[in-house]
């Protein structure tokens, strides 16, 4: 927190954004445009391929392509700008486990969106936005925490 606090009071607002660094706070404020640019993308291309390419029948398929695209420029995009030391020394296995971390909260989305609607379908039209708003920002705390404790926090030395 003294190096947030030092920032701001020297207005050195650049080290928020360049740099490496290991402060939890900077890595979850980039996060933030890693995560909402992922989303972009998994969004983006779900549309285009749902519209364009595979139509109604396939949504599925539109879907789960478009997720991949997501979570692949999450981790580029991740492992460049935000966490540089990893506790896995091979890409392919950080990648996986990067990966599984994702799915995970892929299945906290689906559960929270179900939840929902078993509690607010009858009550409100709105159930879906209300399940994407929570479900949302939980997958994204739980991606981003994960993430950084199980993969990219350096682990003490004994």
């Amino acid at each position: 927190m003294d190096e947030i606090k030092q920032i701001f009071r020297d207005k050195q607002f650049k080290k928020l954004f360049v740099g490496d660094t290991d402060n939890t706070l900077i890595q979850f404020f980039r996060y933030l445009f890693v995560g909402g640019l992922a989303t972009v993308v998994d969004w983006g291309l779900s549309f285009v391929l749902f519209k364009f390419v595979f139509g109604e029948r396939f949504a599925v398929a539109a879907n789960s392509l478009s997720f991949v695209a997501g979570l692949v420029v999450n981790y580029l995009i991740s492992t460049f700008w935000i966490f540089k030391t990893s506790n896995v020394k091979n890409k392919l296995v950080e990648f996986l486990g990067f990966a599984a971390i994702g799915v995970v909260g892929l299945l906290l989305t689906m559960v929270i969106t179900w939840g929902f609607k078993v509690w607010l379908e009858d009550k409100t039209s709105a159930y879906q936005m209300i399940a994407k708003i929570v479900s949302t920002a939980v997958s994204f705390l739980w991606n981003f925490f994960a993430r950084k404790i199980l993969l990219y926090t350096k682990k003490e030395e004994k």
